[in-house]
This record gives structure tokens, C-alpha cells and sequence, in this order.
């Protein structure tokens, strides 16, 4: 998938990307199922139909159908369409917010340890390999456990759970692209590392680590609603996924379906944003 400048235009190349990618029918049906859950997560003000902080002891755990709430209510008698609707802005948040940040954050360090190479590359890369020794929830549990809980010291813990899969990403497809012939040439001519950078590697890079990083958005969520089903994220009364989730454990024998109902939305919005990043994965390869 690595191009020169000189080989594929840039506005044709991501011409061809569009254009594969709506040839791809599980992305895009992904795409729409999404959008659909960013939309009602964005306008939840407006299209809730209920407060999501509203409680009532006496309409506590209705079954899906009961009259004027479509989904139910939950352990405290709240409306579970709004709350599934609100829940979804944090939990859309804490996916999506640490992947960007671990894109940015890593592509940067690993174009800088990828472009000079030698001695500064293996110990920046050799002190991101003790990020490797642990598993990743365990790494998110133990950063987010030592910050403390609340959303702000979870999004900081993904945040760094992902750079160092990021910075092997960028530094490995920077390491490739340094040595190929038009860098060298540019070098030759008196460019300055920035602008070889800037210019010819980093258009180059950014494709392979934005398809990974895509693809870190469903690990994201599952880690995100993780941390707060343990109570390291999102404090209550606040609606999000897994921490309702968490909350609803105790309706789990007088009305599973609705304490299942976070659960699905967590697993449906992972599935989707897999299949999606699968989709834009296929859609770059160019040469097929």
C-alpha cells in the first residue's frame, strides 16, 4: 500500500479508496448501523424521550413493551431508551477519544524513532516492548487503578495502553519508507529531515497506522466499558454502558433482557466499528 508522490495523486488514490469502500456491503451496512448510534447518542437531548436521571421506585425493572417505555426501565425505574441513548455519548467517548490521542501521540514517536534509527530507535522502542509484558486490560486496569476512577484518568490509561501498538506501527512502515530510493535522493539534495518527513514519508505512514488505529476503536470500547463495569470509569448516576451494565447485574434473575440490553449495544457498536475498519483495511489496498 506504500506509494511514492510521483506514483498515485493523492486526490485519486482516496478516490479509489471511496470508491472500493462503497463496494464493500458489511462496511458500509456497519457504517449506516453507526451513524445511526452516533446520531441518537449526539441528539439524545432532543430525541430522548424521557430524563435520564428520573427515577421512580414504583416502575422499577418494566419488561421491554410496557406502556410509554419502549425498552423498559432500570433497577431505580429510569427509562432505558434514554438512558441506553445518553450512555451511548460517554461510552462513544471513551472509545474513540483514546484512539485518536494513541494515533497522534504514537504516529509522532514513531516517525521520530522510525526516520533516525540506530541507537535512539532500539531505546525507544526496547522501553515501549515493557508496555508488551502485560495484556492489555490488565495494563488498563492496573494504569487506571493507580490514577484512580473517574472517566478523565481512564481515558489517559487507554490513551497509553494504545501508543506503544501505534509507535510499532508507524516506527516499523517509517523504517521501510527511509530507505527507499526518492528519500534517499531527497536527503541527497540538502532536504532537511523535517521536510523529508513532512513531505515524502509521512503521507506514506499515516495510511497503514490510521487502519490499525480504525481497528483499536472496538478493542477501545470493550476496554472502556471494561474499566467502568469495575468501577475505574464513568461514576454514577452518569448513563453509560458499562456502568449500567454493572448496575443492572442484580436484575439479572427477574428480568435478563433487560439488564442484557447494555451488553448489546456494546457488543454491537465493537462489531460494527470491526467491521467498518476491516472495510476501510480492504479499501487502501490499492494493488488488488
Amino acid at each position: 500500500m506504500m506509494q511514492s508522490n510521483s506514483s498515485i495523486p493523492s486526490r485519486s488514490y482516496w478516490h479509489v479508496v471511496a470508491r472500493q469502500l462503497r463496494q464493500e456491503p458489511v462496511a458500509m451496512a456497519s457504517a449506516v448501523v453507526l451513524l445511526l448510534i452516533i446520531c441518537a447518542a449526539v441528539f439524545a437531548p432532543w430525541l430522548a424521550p424521557a430524563d435520564p436521571f428520573k427515577a421512580s421506585m414504583l416502575k422499577r425493572l418494566l419488561p421491554i413493551g410496557s406502556s410509554g417505555y419502549l425498552l423498559g426501565t432500570d433497577e431505580l425505574g429510569r427509562d432505558m431508551v434514554t438512558r441506553l441513548m445518553y450512555g451511548g455519548r460517554l461510552s462513544l467517548l471513551m472509545g474513540v477519544v483514546p484512539v485518536f490521542a494513541a494515533f497522534f501521540i504514537g504516529t509522532s514517536i514513531g516517525l521520530f524513532a522510525g526516520y533516525v534509527g540506530g541507537r535512539v530507535n532500539m531505546v525507544i522502542m526496547r522501553v515501549l516492548d515493557v508496555f508488551y509484558a502485560f495484556p492489555s486490560v490488565l495494563l488498563a486496569v492496573a494504569i487506571s487503578g493507580a490514577l484512580g476512577p473517574g472517566m478523565s484518568n481512564s481515558l489517559i490509561a487507554l490513551t497509553l495502553v494504545f501508543v506503544p501498538q501505534v509507535v510499532r506501527v508507524a516506527e516499523s512502515v517509517t523504517t521501510q519508507v527511509r530507505k527507499l530510493d526518492y528519500i534517499e535522493a531527497a536527503r541527497m539534495s540538502g532536504a532537511s529531515a523535517f521536510s523529508i518527513i513532512r513531505v515524502h514519508v509521512l503521507g506514506n505512514v499515516l495510511g497503514p497506522v490510521f487502519v490499525y488505529a480504525t481497528g483499536l476503536l472496538s478493542v477501545s470500547m470493550i476496554l472502556a466499558s471494561g474499566l467502568s463495569f469495575l468501577g475505574l470509569g464513568v461514576k454514577p448516576p452518569e448513563p453509560e454502558w458499562g456502568l449500567m451494565l454493572n448496575t443492572l447485574r442484580s436484575a439479572i434473575y427477574n428480568n435478563p433482557w433487560i439488564a442484557a440490553l447494555p451488553g448489546a449495544f456494546i457488543f454491537i457498536t465493537s462489531i460494527a466499528f470491526n467491521l467498518l475498519a476491516d472495510g476501510v483495511r480492504s479499501a487502501m489496498d490499492i494493488r488488488r
